[in-house]
């Protein structure tokens, strides 16, 4: 068993880490929810 390495971080413009991982609240009219899935039978 191997453990995972994590890549490089990502950087900005300025050399500080980049991080942005979720949406702010002014962004979210472009981000639209994820359709409801359906679950199939004894799942």
């Amino acid at each position: 068993m191997y453990a995972i390495k994590p890549g490089p971080k990502p950087k900005t413009d300025e050399g500080k880490d980049d991080k942005r991982r979720r949406v702010n609240p002014p962004n979210k009219d472009k981000h639209p929810d994820l359709k409801p899935h359906k679950h199939k039978p004894k799942d």
